[in-house]
């Protein structure tokens, strides 16, 4: 048997080993490290689920990606989108009296359907009738919007339109008056839903002197002229007159 053929498998044995230490260093895998699935981390940078298949699950230790989901889920932005969505009805437009009496000073709109020349605002004048085409003068002067449309219609009817649709709205109402211990008294115009004390304000409220618990207040309608001492809460009607006394003490 010759020499060197001991040597020689030794030297095999250690290139092997040699070979098989190197190829296990590369074999070795890294540390599992913790991730979050890639819909959650789409879901809180975009609102949305990403759309590709799923990743596997990755257990929760309470890390930093938990945080990030618990910090985002307290946000603002993700309770208003989590929120339910409420609608504020629309106000509703305000209801005028249908019983209101018309009187000098208040200017109206009378449509007749089909009649351009017809349809126009009119106002009031001070003997309490408006004058339309065709028509002349018609009497406004404690009449109801409703009643005045009637009128006109039957007007109308007499010779001129065959069947006429004719429809009366107060456009702007007669203004009120304030006089006495206010900042500005005069004249202003009247806004429904109006209470004395809203006219002593667009008056630019009470003087030093003013009595300010009462007022005396001039109504008049159909029945005449009123006056009566009322409080501040007294609801307003167009034409009024409000007397703010002066205190003597």
């Amino acid at each position: 048997m010759p020499v060197g053929c001991p040597m020689r498998g030794v030297r095999a044995e250690i290139v092997c080993l040699f070979a098989g230490l190197v190829l296990s260093g590369c074999m070795q895998t890294a540390a599992p490290v913790a991730s979050a699935p890639r819909s959650d981390l789409d879901y809180m940078a975009y609102g949305q689920p990403y759309r590709s298949a799923p990743a596997p699950a990755v257990a929760d230790s309470g890390g930093a990606i938990s945080a990030l989901r618990a910090s985002f889920a307290a946000s603002p932005r993700n309770a208003y989108a989590a929120a339910p969505a409420v609608y504020a009805a629309a106000p509703m437009p305000v209801a005028h009296d249908t019983a209101y009496r018309l009187d000098a000073g208040d200017k109206l709109r009378v449509v007749v359907y089909g009649q351009e020349g017809l349809t126009n605002t009119y106002a009031i004048d001070a003997g309490g009738a408006i004058t339309m085409p065709l028509i002349g003068a018609v009497g406004a002067r404690g009449r109801t919007p409703a009643g005045l449309a009637a009128e006109i219609s039957a007007k109308l009817r007499n010779g001129y339109i065959r069947d006429p649709s004719v429809a009366v709205e107060v456009e702007t109402y007669r203004p009120f008056f304030i006089l006495g211990e206010v900042a500005a008294p005069g004249q202003y115009p009247y806004v429904p839903n109006m209470s004395v004390e809203s006219a002593v304000a667009i008056a630019g409220g009470f003087s030093p002197r003013a009595k300010r618990d009462q007022v005396t207040l001039t109504h008049t309608d159909n029945s005449g002229s009123s006056r009566t001492i009322v409080p501040l809460g007294t609801p307003l009607s167009p034409g009024d007159t409000i007397l703010v006394g002066e205190r003597w003490f």
